[in-house]
């Protein structure tokens, strides 16, 4: 295990990124996307994917610079055709589309379809609270979840995403997956050689098990039972049958070596722009008071703090930009076997003296 710099991380990031063939703007977009989700101690979602998107790249299976096509279906509904592009780079633009026909009509509901993995979900509802906008957000995957009673996946992980401003740089970010943990979390145990938590998944034959290899073959086990098996259904219908994406089993895997169509990852945002609805300064009052209040409940034993979502990543982005980003020793070599490739060097680790 060694420790990076952010500005390091994202600079080499970019860097493969171009020398892949994307342009500027989109592999800073990626780049960033990327590397906050390491800050934030969502290692599953960050940097260790860049080596499966370049693959795919260069394969073919997922378009460098995709052809985004936007259509105003009405001031308030925006269908988006994502050019089989990287989902961070196609959310990216139809959240800035997105945002500006909110601020005219007061919400806006985003459709896309024809795209990518796009990282984390809460990266764009982030970007919509930096316009003042609250954001909802929601995106399929890959067959990852079984259907209540079944064995074999069908869902997606199917995340769900929450974010709203808070008047400083602290928005209120709910980011949770329709499973009992996100597959990132056991696609990175399988690449660490690492165990899974019991309770996570089941393997091929619904058995229980803590093998993360295992537990790819199979199911991942969807949060609160059917109610998570429900809200996965949910999901799938917004972003796949409404989006005109793929759905459920349709929902290829990037991971997949041996199939060749693209994944067709569907996603559904709805924004809305607070000031349609209230002056944003009572908005932002009225959050703070019932935040204060929430975290002035009296603590269950055993708890130091009752926080509130996005707490944990603001301190964990504050610790690591000063102490670095931490990375195994297995995505080192990937990365670094990526930039030899590219001949974009990997950087060097921080010292004792940096940190």
């Amino acid at each position: 295990m060694s420790t990076y710099s952010e500005s390091d991380l994202k600079r080499f990031c970019e860097n493969v990124l171009i020398k892949v063939g994307m342009n500027q703007e989109n592999a800073s977009v990626a780049a960033d996307s990327l590397v906050k989700a390491n800050l934030e101690g969502v290692d599953s979602h960050g940097i260790s994917r860049l080596p499966i998107y370049v693959k795919r790249f260069n394969d073919h299976r997922i378009n460098v610079n995709p052809d985004i096509k936007m259509t105003e279906q009405t001031p308030s509904v925006l269908l988006v055709d994502g050019g089989n592009g990287l989902g961070h780079v196609v959310s990216y633009h139809a959240i800035l589309k997105g945002g500006e026909m909110a601020k005219q009509s007061g919400m806006t509901a985003i459709a896309i379809k024809n795209s990518n993995h796009f990282g984390t979900a809460s990266y764009f509802c982030q970007l919509a609270c930096e316009q003042n906008l609250a954001c909802i957000g929601f995106t399929n995957s890959p067959p990852g979840i079984a259907p209540w009673g079944g064995k074999n996946a069908f869902f997606g992980t199917n995340p769900i995403a929450f974010g709203f401003p808070t008047g400083n740089d602290q928005p209120v970010i709910i980011d949770l997956s329709t499973s009992i943990a996100a597959r990132g979390k056991i696609i990175l145990a399988a690449k660490q050689g690492n165990p899974i938590p019991d309770g996570w998944a089941i393997d091929e034959d619904g058995l229980p098990t803590n093998d993360a290899e295992a537990a790819l073959r199979g199911s991942v086990l969807p949060l609160g039972g059917a109610k998570g098996s429900a809200l996965a259904l949910a999901v799938e219908i917004l972003t796949g049958i409404l989006s005109g994406a793929a759905f459920g089993p349709h929902v290829k895997n990037i991971y997949d070596d041996a199939e060749t169509e693209s994944a067709n990852v569907g996603h559904f945002f709805i924004l809305l722009d607070i000031e349609k609805f209230m002056h944003l300064s009572t908005f932002f009052t009225s959050l703070e008071n019932l935040l204060t209040e929430m975290k002035q409940v009296p603590k269950a034993p055993g708890t130091d703090e009752i926080r509130y979502p996005g707490e944990r990543r603001k301190r964990d982005r504050e610790q690591r930009q000063v102490e670095g980003i931490e990375l195994s020793s297995s995505v080192e070599m990937e990365l670094t076997s990526i930039g030899d490739d590219y001949k974009v060097p990997f950087p060097e680790p921080l010292s004792v003296e940096k940190i």
